[in-house]
C-alpha cells in the first residue's frame, strides 16, 4: 500500500488556492487514473486504485491545513500502513512557483500541515513532495498570499505544472524516491 496525502483546505472558499495545491495534485492523478476522490473514512477523502498488485491510495484530508496530522495517523491506521508508506504534497512558500522539491524525510520548514503531521508521527521520516507557490509580494501578508487564488499567469501555466507534480508522485511509486529526486528536483 501506499497513501499519497495532498494538504489542503476544505470547503468552497479554498478551492483553487495557493495553499491548497496538494488537493489539486491529487486531483489531477485521480483524472489520470479514472476514479474519484469521494469516499469518506472518518475526516478524510480517499480515492483508491491498484497497481501491480499494491493498492494506492489517495487522501485529502477534510480538517483544516493545521490539524492534518491526525487524518493522516488515523488513515494510515485504517489501511496498517507505516510512514515508510507515506508520501504527503504540499504548497512550499521557499520554492518558486513551477518548481518541484522531493525528498525523503526533512523538517516542516514552519509549514503547519506539516508540523502537525510530524508531531502526530512523532518525527518518524516520510516522503514529501514540496510544490512551490513562490513568496507574496513586497507588503503583502503571507496568510493572505497562500489563500490567495493563483495570478492569471500562475493559471496559464498550472495545468502543465499540476502534470509536471503528477508525473513526479508516480515516479515515486514505479521508480523509488532517489531517482524521482534526480528526475525532478533539478528541472525548473
Amino acid at each position: 500500500m501506499k497513501l499519497i496525502v495532498g494538504l489542503g483546505n476544505p470547503g468552497e472558499k479554498y478551492q483553487g488556492t495557493r495553499h491548497n495545491i496538494g488537493f489539486l495534485v491529487l486531483d489531477r492523478l485521480a483524472q489520470q487514473q479514472h476514479i474519484e476522490i469521494s469516499k469518506r473514512i472518518g475526516d478524510v477523502l480517499i480515492g483508491q486504485w491498484f497497481s501491480s498488485g499494491e493498492t494506492i491510495v489517495l487522501a485529502k484530508p477534510q480538517s483544516f491545513m493545521n490539524r492534518s496530522g491526525v487524518a493522516v495517523k488515523d488513515i494510515l491506521a485504517d489501511y496498517h500502513g507505516t510512514t515508510d508508506d507515506l508520501v504527503v504534497v504540499y504548497d512550499d512558500l521557499d520554492l518558486p512557483f513551477g518548481r518541484i522539491r522531493i525528498r525523503s524525510h526533512g523538517s516542516a520548514g514552519g509549514h503547519r500541515g506539516m508540523l502537525s503531521i510530524q508531531e502526530q508521527l512523532v518525527g518518524a521520516p516520510f516522503c514529501r513532495v514540496r510544490v512551490g507557490i513562490g513568496r507574496p509580494p513586497e507588503g503583502m501578508n503571507t496568510v493572505d498570499y497562500v489563500l490567495e487564488r493563483f495570478s492569471a499567469a500562475e493559471q496559464d501555466a498550472l495545468g502543465e505544472y499540476l502534470e509536471r507534480a503528477a508525473a513526479s508522485i508516480d515516479c515515486i511509486l514505479t521508480d523509488g524516491v532517489e531517482r524521482a529526486m534526480g528526475r525532478f528536483n533539478r528541472a525548473s
